[in-house]
């Protein structure tokens, strides 16, 4: 399917109406799930030409793991491969082997690369469309948005929260998952050639390479304290109670694949914390716990509540979470009004250089990145230590180059004399 560029004339008001694709132009092939068909694909994408587009489907909201149930791939010259990596058992090293120096063209990279690194598929190179849109300084970066102001495709969207697990899958689901594929080569196309008119392009492949070799984020020291809605717990002890029963769910969910909402909301456990059972029939009374899965679960979950109850004061979890960052930029002016008055001086020279250069300011330079520094500078702020500083904490060059003037500048700020 040969696909053109948006002109920068046809994406302003007035430009003709996007055209609805709802089936892959080569029809949706069959799907990938034996290993001589996984040959026979990866010897077509092998022989292929160009950057070969790259995306999955999860089951987030389903299970537990983040694996991939569906890889999609497609390349000039090889057309669209839906891979079954379940029916598989996860060994898809002939995909490896083709696709080993090739670029991979992804949307939203950072969201796709880990579970594709589960596979042990990992790009050479990498181009995230994505991303892309972002240095450009597009406001509307999501896939559908990018296809249609740069292509003039409107992609039906509706399936990106199905159930991937489930088998087999059905035909409209396949037919969506190939066209998540099917314009991102060309995607990528428009993408290069308006970083290129931007100068931009090389700003970009310095944050593509950062993302492709990202190291692994670490696992959370307290995951539990994310449990929405933990903001209404008050007590130390309560807070021991919302770890047992989050511990708790998290066993069960991880063993059985399921997502932990599923087992038990997040809600519901905010809600036992605060009212504290100690009998079947007073947890029961609860809302969720009365439905006929939680009354199978009832003894665990009193189980947890009873550990919570029997620790001692300094087993209890304490109020706050630890944090090795400065507090909230809004408690700075009577904590440190100089630390505030360089954070204040930062930011207003960042979004003055974000806005010159069209780009979001997060991504221009991390806010927790200027955050830190203004709040602990380092002993010399002057340009050449603060470049120094910028490049130990990770920041790209083209980041600091346009950053380091401006952010000593505002570390020699002082917070405004008062009568």
């Amino acid at each position: 399917m040969a696909v053109e560029a948006a002109t920068p004339e046809s994406t302003g008001p007035g430009r003709p109406e996007p055209v609805l694709l709802t089936e892959p132009a080569d029809g949706v092939p069959p799907v990938v799930d034996s290993p001589v068909a996984l040959q026979a694909a990866a010897t077509a994408l092998a022989a292929g030409t160009g950057p070969v587009a790259v995306d999955t489907e999860r089951a987030s909201g389903y299970r537990y793991s983040q694996r991939a149930y569906l890889v999609q791939l497609r390349r000039e010259g090889a057309g669209t491969v839906l891979v079954d990596p379940i029916a598989l058992a996860g060994s898809l090293e002939p995909l490896a082997t083709a696709l080993d120096d090739t670029e991979w063209v992804l949307h939203a990279a950072s969201q796709d690369l880990p579970c594709l690194a589960e596979l042990d598929l990992r790009p050479a190179r990498l181009f995230d469309t994505e991303l892309a849109g972002r240095l450009a300084g597009f406001d509307r970066v999501s896939l559908g948005a990018l296809v249609e102001r740069m292509l003039g495709y409107r992609l039906e969207k509706g399936h990106s929260a199905a159930d991937w697990s489930r088998r087999p899958l059905p035909a409209d689901w396949l037919a969506y998952a190939a066209l998540d594929v099917e314009l991102l080569v060309a995607l990528r196309e428009a993408m290069h050639a308006e970083l290129e008119r931007q100068d931009k392009l090389e700003w970009a492949w310095e944050e593509f390479e950062a993302v492709r070799a990202a190291p692994p984020a670490p696992p959370r020291a307290e995951p539990w304290r994310r449990t929405s809605g933990i903001h209404r717990v008050r007590s130390p002890r309560q807070l021991a109670a919302v770890r047992a029963l989050w511990e708790a769910r998290d066993a069960v969910a991880r063993e059985r694949d399921i997502a932990p909402g599923r087992i038990l909301p997040d809600s519901s456990i905010v809600q036992a914390a605060q009212a504290n059972p100690k009998t079947e029939a007073e947890l029961t009374a609860l809302p969720v716990f009365g439905g006929r899965q939680q009354r199978r679960r009832a003894s665990m979950w009193l189980h947890a509540l009873r550990n919570a109850r029997r620790l001692s004061a300094d087993e209890l979890p304490v109020a706050s979470p630890p944090n090795d960052g400065p507090p909230p930029p809004n408690r700075w002016a009577d904590r440190d009004p100089a630390a505030a008055a360089r954070l204040t001086a930062a930011r207003a020279k960042l979004s003055e250089l974000a806005e010159k250069h069209q780009l979001p300011a997060e991504n221009l330079l991390l806010p927790d990145l200027v955050r830190r520094t203004c709040w602990a500078p380092p002993e010399d702020i002057g340009e050449e230590a603060v470049a120094r500083l910028l490049r130990e904490k990770g920041a790209r060059e083209w980041q600091i180059a346009l950053t380091a003037n401006a952010l000593s500048t505002a570390l020699h700020a002082e917070p405004a004399a008062t009568e």
